[in-house]
């Protein structure tokens, strides 16, 4: 079996069950554990009865290391410290064999046991972010990113998990230092302070707004495929990262923010990923309306602008903010 987990808040809620939904949809013998990060999330997702998840509330998982470094860290910053921890607790608690941290807003359109597969037994694997030319950061932000991050319980998985773990709790932050960036900068140098690690090939896993560019998208047996226009290599897509999405007010996302995204990647990979969180805002609210279960950013000039209004209502699309209507078309 292979054993994920993730962590997030209620303002995550519905990209996360999204990525569960996805997970049922495309994986066979897995199950996740999910880190509630707040109490309305936990007790929203305890009623959803999840039959391949389990439930840990932030009192259960949270020990005496990160309660002390807690104040000192923003939200999100403390988010990023806990990533080692919920996988080294999901492993020792649980008593699992392997695990792979996932972060909440990845969508999955094929079974990701074919890129644990790929690493042949390697205790741990990480993702290179292969960015397009104009959106690298390797060297502030990080070569590897923390979004699909698989450890074996071994002596070389857990050597590595429990150093991860330690430098997240001394040091995680967001800003940029010498040879640090929040939990991720880390991973830089795990190929050479360590054995066992697989720097992942498939091009499938870890498709994102930073290296959408590089390639174009298709249906193919049943299934979004993706070719790298360089080669013309043709892949099967496991997962997208959705990094930049934000949800807008009525009814309507921001899909790239300040990336570019094209016409293809909305087909083929955002239209599938807004009728998931479609689909799953509604499941949340079959359960009660008070769930707030993501953000809401504003329209500029959306009430007073019939233009606007024409363009986003009418026609689907302003600027780059798309009604949920464009992708149920």
């Amino acid at each position: 079996m292979n054993n994920f987990c993730t962590l997030f808040n209620s303002l995550y809620l519905s990209r996360g069950l999204a990525m569960y939904r996805s997970l049922e949809k495309c994986a066979g013998n897995f199950h996740l554990y999910i880190f509630a990060f707040d109490d309305e999330c936990y007790d929203t997702l305890i009623r959803l009865r999840l039959p391949k998840a389990t439930i840990i509330p932030l009192s259960d998982f949270e020990d005496e290391q990160l309660l002390a470094i807690k104040p000192t860290r923003t939200t999100g910053e403390y988010c990023w410290t806990c990533t080692p921890s919920i996988i080294l607790y999901s492993i020792r608690k649980f008593g699992l064999s392997n695990c792979t941290y996932l972060d909440a807003d990845l969508f999955f359109y094929a079974d990701p046991a074919v890129l644990i597969e790929e690493a042949k037994g390697a205790s741990v694997i990480i993702t290179p972010h292969r960015y397009t030319p104009i959106c690298d950061d390797s060297e502030s932000g990080g070569i590897y990113c923390v979004q699909f991050v698989y450890f074996k319980n071994s002596a070389e998985g857990m050597a590595v998990l429990e150093w991860w773990r330690a430098a997240c709790i001394e040091w995680c932050y967001n800003r940029r230092e010498p040879g640090r960036f929040g939990d991720q900068k880390y991973l830089d140098l795990w190929t050479t302070m360590f054995t066992g690690v697989h720097v992942l090939e498939h091009l499938g896993g870890g498709v994102a707004i930073w290296n959408v560019e590089q390639y174009d998208f298709v249906h193919r047996i049943g299934q979004v495929w993706g070719r790298e226009l360089a080669s013309q290599h043709l892949f099967p897509v496991i997962f997208y990262h959705f990094h930049a999405l934000k949800y807008a007010e009525k009814k309507s996302f921001s899909l790239a923010g300040s990336y570019v995204v094209s016409d293809n990647d909305v087909e083929f990979l955002y239209k599938p990923y807004i009728k998931a969180l479609v689909s799953v805002e509604r499941e949340l609210k079959s359960l009660s309306h008070r769930v707030v279960a993501h953000e809401t950013y504003e329209i500029p000039r959306i009430r007073t602008s019939l233009r606007r209004m024409f363009k986003l209502y009418v026609l689907g699309k302003f600027r780059e903010f798309y009604h949920q209507s464009y992708f149920l078309r």
